[in-house]
């Protein structure tokens, strides 16, 4: 049996796990936060943030393509951790921080959710691969996020080929525990792009029309990596707080994202 070092804490698990028991299914699919709460500055001291027991990370990698991995960053992921700690505060505490994470290294396994955005443009090399095969086996969790149309697939399943070369992407249904361990989840929602929205009325980019839910399972049936395919949740973390973003994308986002950790802090 492989050790758990990811350092997460059972008291932690017990209270997520509590208050997802404690709210029944239709309130939990209505628990929406103003729009403004998003966007409210945080009182802060000079210097560091607090810390917390969950500390919201994205993966550093070498850039590709528009931006890699810096992509709406760190706006997104402060403004994710509004809503996240709105929502979950009575079960885990959230740091004031975001951080980013290289792949290497032993920093990693302090992080049991770590965001990758931009994945249709990202090269792993054998070592990356390792590195990343390794987290997840030990209890890691991956979302993968915003990349369009045929190619930019072609290259997340390339990718997740080298960390998992006998563990396929499979679809998932909204019928998975993951989309019901915290939300009920059940539409699944093209996030667009703001400016691409605003601007030009579309949702999609790319030739990307479809969205759906993709995950990589590990012997134990838990999901170790989920994609989310022709969408971009990371820009409605970021906009969310803007008047002509549709509210619709916004709480969309936020309770996916909210339902990916506490499903990867829960099992």
């Amino acid at each position: 049996m492989k050790r758990n070092i990811l350092g997460r804490s059972v008291i932690v698990i017990l209270l997520l796990l509590a208050a997802v028991i404690s709210i029944p299914g239709p309130v939990r699919g209505q628990r929406y936060q103003p729009r403004e709460e998003f966007s409210r500055p945080r009182n802060r001291r000079n210097g560091p943030g607090r810390l917390g027991e969950f500390t919201f990370a994205r993966l550093r990698y070498d850039s590709y393509g528009w931006g890699g991995w810096t992509t709406d960053y760190p706006k997104a992921d402060q403004q994710f951790i509004y809503g996240l700690r709105g929502w979950v505060r009575s079960a885990l505490v959230i740091s004031d921080d975001p951080v980013a994470v290289n792949m290497a290294g032993p920093e990693i396994y302090r992080y049991p959710f770590i965001y990758v955005v931009e994945p249709g443009q990202m090269e792993l090399s054998a070592d990356d691969a390792a590195n990343l095969r390794e987290y997840l086996l030990r209890g890691g969790f991956l979302m993968l996020d915003d990349f369009w149309g045929e190619y930019e697939w072609q290259n997340v399943a390339e990718q997740m080929r080298r960390v998992f070369p006998e563990s396929p992407l499979r679809q998932l249904s909204l019928d998975h525990p993951l989309f019901h361990c915290y939300f009920d989840i059940d539409e699944i929602l093209q996030i667009p792009n703001y400016q691409n929205y605003v601007y030009r009325g579309r949702t999609d980019e790319k030739g990307g029309r479809t969205p759906s839910y993709w995950a990589i399972l590990g012997e134990d049936d838990r999901v170790m990596v989920f994609v989310a395919r022709n969408s971009d949740n990371g820009d409605a973390w970021e906009w969310i707080d803007q008047p002509d973003y549709p509210l619709k994308f916004g709480l969309g986002a936020y309770r996916l994202g909210t339902n990916l950790i506490v499903y990867a802090m829960s099992h």
